[in-house]
């Protein structure tokens, strides 16, 4: 999941960052309004995460103007103000969720989950191929019943690839949608995380590379 967090205090940002990447999530951060319409208009997040207090561009213009552009990205609005009156005006504006600060990390990562699963065709709530099971809620990845010790990253890219069922999946759309602004596209970043991916699944192999097209289940 790639996502966007707009925040104008750069520690609760960079914190928020910081603790979805743990859950594998692909984030990237603007520090102001202005910067994340810029943002949105180059990746197409599946979900931002949108102050709404901002500098530059308030944070109910930057949603107002994805949701008057046809963004597909869905919306998570935050606020200091938890009363039912700025909830209702704040999903009026196009808003898919809003939760009040101070909230719990754990509901944040669940919300964005929850929101970020309306942004593309439904997949089930365990990932199922054959033997191996991927339980994205719980974190857990399992194959024979044995546990896989696999890393936010190597999780991330299975995830993704099995979402995408047969389809051929680019090296180039896996590093868009599963790592940040930050991940070089000229490394060997995802044939790296394949290749310890694929150690970790064991045998038969279950990922397959499709020669100058990408990589399937």
């Amino acid at each position: 999941m790639r996502v966007l967090v707009v925040e104008d205090q750069p520690d609760l940002a960079d914190s928020v960052a910081r603790v979805l990447r743990r859950e594998g999530m692909a984030v990237d951060v603007a520090y102001d309004g202005g910067a994340a319409l810029e943002r949105a208009a180059v990746v197409a997040y599946d979900v931002i995460v949108l102050d709404r207090d901002l500098p530059v561009v308030h944070g109910d213009d930057v949603c107002r103007t994805l949701v008057n552009g046809g963004s597909l990205s869905r919306v998570l609005m935050l606020t200091a103000s938890g009363t039912v009156a700025n909830r209702v005006e704040g999903l009026g504006l196009g808003a898919d969720d809003y939760l009040p600060k101070p909230f719990a990390y754990a509901e944040l990562i669940a919300r964005i989950r929850a929101v970020g699963r309306r942004s593309q065709p439904a997949a089930p709530p365990v990932l199922v191929h054959g033997d191996l099971r991927l339980d994205p809620a719980q974190r857990t990845a399992t194959r024979a019943g044995a546990r896989l010790p696999l890393s936010p990253k190597e999780f991330a890219v299975l995830e993704y690839l099995m979402t995408c069922g047969s389809r051929v999946v680019p090296a180039e759309e896996l590093l868009d949608r599963v790592w940040d602004e930050a991940a070089d596209p000229f490394t060997t970043t995802v044939k790296a995380t394949m290749n310890r991916l694929r150690a970790k699944l064991g045998d038969p192999p279950i990922i397959e590379t499709v020669p100058r097209a990408g990589y399937r289940i």
